[in-house]
């Protein structure tokens, strides 16, 4: 197996000689339909300039942390998550030691502590600089934490000693590259990570009654909403799961509680409150019918049934609007069928959500009952589009990316 096209790599370009290599490194991996972002240090733009990056990126070189609030919509936890895998060359001592004591003091060191993808280091340094025990201990700790080394090499160096030190060759990074993009390069949510956390979850469709037989629904399957539950529970949070009628087992580890109407969904999620996170994954009817025939309504051959409709409640904007019991993070779902991106944000600013995470649910996206998806999560940070995946994996990145943000809230 290859690396396909398609795939996306974040190389962070450390200063030292040896930054030149990148450049035939960045050209290499676009030959095989890989595309490359590349955020350099200051120290890098001493021996190669952002333009000629760019050039062969044919994208914008990141090298400040806060210039990420720019027209970009770009923030620097997007950036981090965006690619499949971080490459790090040439992994300068400062910067390994920075990676492996969890330091975010510039651009690139805040990436490779916020990046949710696997990172190849490739080290280049003057030998005595190897070979120092300090180097040595920092690399054992990055080698534990999970980062995958490729070099140095012994050969040659600019300083004119010989010894290892030596960066390793553009074809030997890209074989290393393409090997690691063979396998999953997620990393995943450390588990406890949300533990002490209270989460409630609604999945699943609404059911509202017509008469003792008929009701008003849609197609939710509500395997999102329930593999949203569980890798919370896998994260260590206390769940409710308030669910629609579905045809799933309740997810092991979690509270479930099920209702029929968007009536009953509301008020057992307000029961459950207070919590830490609302993630309203369900989808919810938007209508009921006024009057409730206590008896099966007849066909009439000569006319059908005048209903009367009302709306229900908005369970989302009832929880993001709670002036008491908020919990310190709202996410929902926006189910559209068109005009994607303009409805969610419209949602994320009407409803006062954190998050409203995006999906194309027109009937040929199959998504409603399918086992995969694709969506768009917007915050007021910025959007971050995710690429077919299935629901499992995005329910993991979700609660991932939710707990880093609860996290960064000092909540």
């Amino acid at each position: 197996m290859t690396a396909s096209p398609g795939k996306r790599i974040l190389l962070i370009i450390g200063g030292g000689i040896a930054a030149y290599k990148t450049l035939e490194l960045i050209r290499r991996l676009r030959e095989r339909g890989i595309s490359v972002r590349a955020v350099m240090t200051q120290a890098a733009q001493q021996f190669i300039t952002k333009l000629s990056v760019e050039s062969l990126t044919e994208t914008k070189v990141f090298d400040d942390l806060f210039a990420l609030t720019d027209g970009s919509g770009m923030g620097h936890i997007e950036l981090s998550r965006d690619a499949d895998l971080l490459a790090v060359a040439p992994a300068t001592a400062d910067l390994l030691a920075k990676m492996a004591q969890g330091l975010a003091g510039d651009l690139a060191s805040t990436l490779l502590l916020a990046t949710d993808k696997k990172i190849l280091a490739a080290p280049a340094m003057n030998l005595r600089m190897w070979l120092h025990p300090a180097t040595q201990r920092n690399c054992a700790i990055l080698k534990a934490d999970g980062v995958s080394f490729v070099g140095p090499e012994i050969g040659g160096m600019a300083c004119g000693e010989h010894g290892p030190g030596r960066m390793s060759e553009p074809p030997v990074i890209l074989a290393a590259i393409e090997d690691m993009l063979k396998h999953d390069t997620r990393i995943p949510l450390p588990a406890g990570v949300l533990e002490g956390r209270r989460v409630v979850v609604t999945s699943g469709p609404t059911h509202e009654p017509i008469d003792p037989v008929r009701y008003i629904g849609n197609r939710s399957s509500g395997k999102q909403g329930h593999a949203i539950a569980a890798a919370a529970a896998a994260a260590g949070a206390d769940v409710v799961l308030v669910s629609g009628p579905v045809a799933l087992p309740d997810p092991l580890g979690v509270k479930t509680l099920h209702v029929e109407t968007a009536e009953e969904m509301l008020k057992e999620v307000e029961a459950a409150l207070p919590a830490d996170i609302f993630i309203g994954v369900a989808a919810v009817a938007d209508w009921r019918v006024a009057k409730v025939s206590p008896s099966k309504i007849k066909k009439d051959a000569k006319q059908a049934p005048s209903l009367t409709l009302v709306e229900n409640p908005d369970i989302l904007a009832a929880i993001g609007h709670q002036s008491k019991n908020r919990p310190a993070l709202v996410a929902g779902f926006a189910a559209e069928s068109e005009k994607l991106e303009e409805n969610a944000r419209a949602k994320l600013a009407a409803k006062n959500c954190d998050m409203i995470v995006a999906n194309d649910v027109s009937e040929s996206s199959g998504v409603f009952g399918g086992e995969s998806n694709k969506v768009c999560i917007f915050t007021k940070a910025g959007k971050e589009s995710l690429p077919l995946m299935s629901k499992q994996e995005v329910a993991a990145h979700l609660v991932a990316k939710l707990a880093a943000m609860l996290a960064g809230s000092g909540r």
